[in-house]
């Protein structure tokens, strides 16, 4: 069946909350993906910073295949082997104490925002916490992620939002000090924003609002779905900063492809939150999606994959530093490691470099504020980085 085809029995049957390239995606080997015309393309997006290691790695499918084999689906009324390892991992590697596992990061969020209400509930009995979200954030598209994003046009369809959620500004210690009383119980923002721009926080704001949770007991949420999973070089990108999480998020490279998410917390979150009947999910880390996780953070180990990073890492820094300095277009440069942004003027529209960008074999996403954004399979190599660079250059205004 050809693409045309192909595209237009998607038309007809599946909801069009997605505006999709007009692609049909067919495989993937290595860093490269085809599409069902056998054409070939660099891949730059990783499925949205989910394909850590690339397509077709063969000691993680072997590892998915075994577990098929085996045990699929128990719910979570029972104990199995494959779970339990990876919760052990994840805890290991971000020295946080209890894992709760979902399906998506959005659902991670929705887990983090009830266990932050329940302590705080816990203490006091109350019911009217507020929590302390950040402008341009993106937490995800349920009604309780919704609620934490500060990006009026996501939120304003679907209110009232629940919970009272007041937005403070990125990277401005004091917008968040003018917002606590004495009913916040949470500060929830992405250690580096994603969608909102690629923007890293600042090692000073994020220490102080580390420092104001603790002055008054609130607890301070680490959104690490995109930028985590040694996206910058380190396991989780707080961890490059020193400023431990009282809960932190995860999902899309957490599995590398599954479909997976988790909440972390620490041992006094946990024992002050959420308790049997509080939160569940019928397939949230079955044995499936947790053997996948598992082999994850033994493949980063033994292949010392956030070493890489930091050297592929710095390398596609210096190269689009390079090309922010040749074109009079990108008017700003930002990120760490392996999740890099190339902001533009307001007279150039990213979405049609992306799309020039496809035309020529390289796959490139946008974010927010005209960036385009660079977070490929954390597995590239110096040589993938200079074909990029060469197609970008090719279709940038000059």
């Amino acid at each position: 069946m050809g693409a045309e085809i192909l595209m237009n029995e998607a038309e007809s049957h599946m909801l069009h909350t997605y505006n999709r390239y007009p692609v049909v995606l067919d495989h993937g080997e290595g860093v490269y993906l085809y599409d069902t015309e056998g054409k070939k393309y660099l891949d730059f997006a990783a499925g949205i910073a989910v394909q850590a290691l690339g397509y077709g790695d063969a000691e993680y499918n072997q590892a998915l295949k075994a577990q098929i084999d085996k045990l699929l689906h128990t719910s979570n009324l029972y104990y199995n082997q494959p779970t339990i390892e990876a919760a052990k991992k994840i805890c290991d590697v971000s020295g946080l104490d209890r894992v709760f596992f979902t399906n998506s990061g959005t659902e991670a969020i929705e887990g983090a925002i009830k266990a932050a209400k329940k302590y705080a509930y816990t203490k006091d009995g109350c019911t009217d916490h507020e929590i302390i979200a950040m402008n341009h954030s993106f937490h995800g598209r349920s009604l309780g992620a919704l609620a934490v994003t500060g990006n009026a046009h996501y939120r304003e369809p679907f209110e009232p939002l629940p919970g009272i959620v007041k937005f403070a500004d990125y990277n401005d210690l004091d917008s968040v000090k003018a917002l606590v009383n004495e009913k916040t119980c949470a500060i929830i923002m992405e250690t580096i924003q994603g969608e909102g721009g690629i923007l890293p926080a600042t090692e000073e704001f994020l220490r102080g609002v580390k420092e104001l949770c603790q002055k008054h007991d609130m607890l301070l949420i680490l959104d690490e779905i995109q930028c985590g999973m040694g996206r910058t070089g380190a396991m989780f990108a707080w961890q490059e900063y020193g400023v431990k999480p009282d809960i932190m998020t995860c999902a899309k490279a957490l599995g590398c492809g599954v479909p997976v998410g988790a909440f972390v917390m620490t041992k006094k979150v946990a024992q002050g939150s959420l308790k049997p009947g509080d939160h569940g999910t019928t397939y949230g880390g079955n044995p499936f999606v947790a053997a996948a996780v598992s082999k994850v953070f033994d493949i980063f180990e033994e292949r010392k994959i956030t070493e890489h990073v930091k050297k592929i890492g710095t390398y596609l820094d210096e190269q689009l530093e390079q090309l922010k300095s040749e074109f009079d277009c990108i008017a700003a440069h930002r990120g760490k490691g392996l999740i890099q942004g190339l902001e533009f003027g307001s007279n150039v529209p990213v979405g049609e470099i992306s799309a020039k960008a496809l035309e020529r074999g390289l796959i490139l996403i946008t974010a927010g504020g005209n960036v385009l954004r660079f977070v490929p399979p954390l597995v590239i190599e110096k040589e993938h980085v200079d074909e990029m660079i060469q197609i970008l250059k090719a279709v940038l205004p000059k």
